[in-house]
Parts: structure tokens; sequence; C-alpha cells
């Protein structure tokens, strides 16, 4: 089972983090942090297809698991990932129910999807256990086993957040609080009542369904924070600013 889908389940928090180093040595050291899962953000970065598949292979090795944050509403921005092993999807700047249905057909197998199938990476070339059981075990599994997420940042999906929450074939909620912040007009001012609005809102949305909450917080304090409220993940910090700062301090303490 995707472990973050059994810590879930024994109501255990979880904590990853983002890459965006293009490393597939990076996500390695990652993974010997203890940290649950790993990011890798192909948004806000120039990722590649033989990146991400690297980057993958790179996660599975070394014991955390790979989530894949794409970076369009797209059938190959959706089935690439997932066919090459990863665990789940973060999807972006979502802004309708009607965005996440087509999200939820491109990333899931019949009858909740449907998305297309060959055998590939994520199923051993259709030589693991599950898939030599036949299509259908292989179908339920891949539905229950990988994470599609889309993420509340705009107005829209804040607006629409129960009806989305409640489909199915979604499996969790990501809170990107500072887009959310610029959308409702309050700029990183996360402490203003509307944004605890929003933040409670959304909570309360995956609790009734069942539904993971995740929430990308930049520091431990906030990550503990936001425990304290009920979301069940917090993706914290970014690897780049996580190797600036040590060597910034380097610098200050050496005076140069």
């Amino acid at each position: 089972m995707n472990r973050m889908i059994e810590k879930f389940q024994n109501q255990e928090f979880s904590v990853g983090t983002f890459t965006q180093l293009l490393s597939p040595l990076a996500v390695e050291c990652l993974g010997q942090t203890g940290l649950d899962y790993v990011l890798i953000d192909t948004e806000h970065t120039a990722a590649g297809m033989e990146y991400l598949t690297a980057a993958i292979t790179a996660a599975d090795s070394a014991g955390i698991v790979p989530l894949v944050r794409i970076n369009g509403i797209q059938r190959d921005k959706v089935l690439q990932p997932l066919d090459y092993g990863a665990k789940g999807l973060v999807v972006p700047a979502v802004e309708t129910v009607e965005e996440v249905r087509q999200l939820v057909s491109y990333a899931k197998f019949p009858p909740v999807g449907n998305r297309g199938f060959c055998p590939t990476r994520d199923g051993k070339f259709g030589y693991d256990e599950v898939s030599q059981q036949g299509v259908a075990t292989y179908f339920d599994h891949a539905n229950k086993d990988t994470l599609l997420i889309p993420q509340c940042e705009t107005k829209g999906c804040l607006e629409h957040i129960e009806e989305i929450a409640a489909l199915e074939g979604v499996d969790g909620i990501f809170v990107g609080p500072f887009d959310l912040s610029v959308a409702l007009g309050h700029p990183m001012d996360f402490q203003c009542e509307e944004m605890k609005a929003a933040f409670q809102r959304i909570l309360s949305a995956c609790q009734k369904n069942n539904k993971i909450a995740f929430i990308f917080c930049p520091d431990a304090a906030t990550a503990k924070q936001r425990k304290a409220e009920g979301f069940h993940s917090a993706t914290v910090g970014m690897d780049a600013p996580t190797l600036i700062e040590p060597y910034r301090t380097v610098m200050r303490e050496l005076e140069v």
C-alpha cells in the first residue's frame, strides 16, 4: 500500500517537502531524512520527462514516496507521471468542478475514470504481483493506490471545494496558502479572518468526505500548528532554499 494512504488510515500525520533542484541525487538524499514523501515540482521548474523518470526511480530506491506536481490539466501531464510510477499527483490552479472531473477521467482507470492503459513502470511492465492477477485487479489497485490531489489556491476552487472534495476519484486536497491568499486579496496574510475561514472550510470538506488534507508550510512551527488544527499532512519548505540558508550562515559566521 502507498505509505501516504496507510498513514492517513492510521490517523498518522505525514510530512514531505518539495524538490526543485532537478537532481535525482537530491531526491535520494531526501530519502535519508525520515520524510514520508517528496513532491517533485514540474510547475515552477523546467523539469523534463527524463528527469521526472529519474527522480521517481530515485525516490523508490531511497524509500520515500514520490508525488508529482504537474503543470497542466492535460491527458499527457496526468498520464505520464503515473505510468512512470508516481504515487500521487498534485494539480495546481484548479478552478472548476468540471476541471476536476476531467482530471479524474485522466487519472483513474475504469470504472472510476478512463485512464489509458499500457504495461508500464508503475506495474513493473505487467510483471508485478498485482498485474499478474489480471487487468481488473490492477485497475482496482492502481485507482486506490495512486492519489489525485487538486490544489486549492484559487477563488474558484474554494467556492466549489465541498463538491470537489466529494467527487469519487479525488483522494485529497492540497492547500496552496500563498496563491490562495493572493486570490482572496490578502497577500501572505494568513492570520486574517478570511484566510482562517478558508483553511477551515477546506479542512472541513476533506474531513466530511474522508479525504487527505495537505497544506504547504514554510517551516516546522507552521506545520505543528496545521497538525493541531486537524490537517493530515504538511509539505514543509523546498530543497533549494534549504541548500542556500546553511551556506549563507557559514558566510556570515566567517564574516567574509
